[in-house]
């Protein structure tokens, strides 16, 4: 039983939230192109790699994959507000790995969530 003073203590099911990622390195260096191409592939893809699968559930997986999107695209504080307003249980605070509520599981890898520290310019 809980009081007026009472606070969230380690362990418990509060939401974290969410951080920026680490930084990361492609195997190669990559232009803004080529990473811009990666992001559009696997967003466009996202769907096969996670979520909950059925027709009955295609909208709801839908949604989740578009509110990952948005926040993968903004600054930390409107992130924050699209996963809390969306349902979205973040395991990962840099946003790599996420639930819905109904426990299916979200994985995004580093190069949808940050710039590659290789990351050269066009010639």
């Amino acid at each position: 039983m809980g009081c007026v003073g009472s606070s969230l203590s380690e362990g418990d099911d509060s939401p974290k939230k969410i951080q920026k990622p680490k930084p990361w390195t492609h195997p190669q260096p990559i232009t803004r192109a080529q990473l811009n191409q990666m992001r559009e592939e696997f967003w466009d893809t996202a769907p096969y790699y996670g979520g909950r699968k059925g027709k009955e559930d295609s909208f709801a997986t839908k949604k989740i994959w578009d509110a990952l999107k948005s926040a993968a695209e903004v600054e930390l504080t409107l992130a924050q507000a699209i996963v809390d307003s969306t349902g979205v249980i973040v395991s990962s605070a840099d946003l790599t790995t996420c639930y819905d509520e109904r426990g299916a599981k979200y994985e995004l890898p580093n190069y949808v969530l940050s710039e590659p520290t290789n990351l050269i310019q066009e010639s």
